[in-house]
């Protein structure tokens, strides 16, 4: 009974880390310009693969496999964000701007439609 419920609550994180990822994957593609797009790629991708591990962990149980699956947490949180908090100053810094803002800075009129201006 409990082997199948730890399987359960496994495949429940599995399901959901999956959906994530490829909700990320999703916004990778719809998403008009490179902020937006590395946003949904660091949040669902952390959240993602958080929840995928966490259910490998249940998986793993009592073993050898569950202090690498831990560690292997840790770095990829800590590995994810500084990665795309890493490309999104270096983004900033060779003069890409986000999408909300003109060339000179200032913010769009209401009336103006947001569109990606290279």
């Amino acid at each position: 009974m409990m082997d199948i419920l730890l399987d359960i609550i496994s495949w429940i994180f599995l399901v959901s880390g999956s959906f994530f990822c490829l909700t990320g994957a999703v916004g990778l593609l719809r998403f008009p310009e490179f902020f937006s797009r590395i946003h949904a790629a660091s949040l669902t991708d952390t959240l993602g693969a958080s929840l995928i591990l966490i259910g490998l962990m249940f998986q793993a149980g009592w073993q050898l496999a569950l202090p690498k699956l831990i560690l292997i947490l840790i770095f990829s949180l800590l590995a994810g964000t500084t990665a795309s908090h890493a490309m999104g100053k270096a983004a900033l810094q060779s003069g890409l701007r986000p999408l909300d803002q003109d060339k000179d800075g200032k913010e769009p009129d209401e009336e103006e439609e947001l569109t990606w201006k290279p």
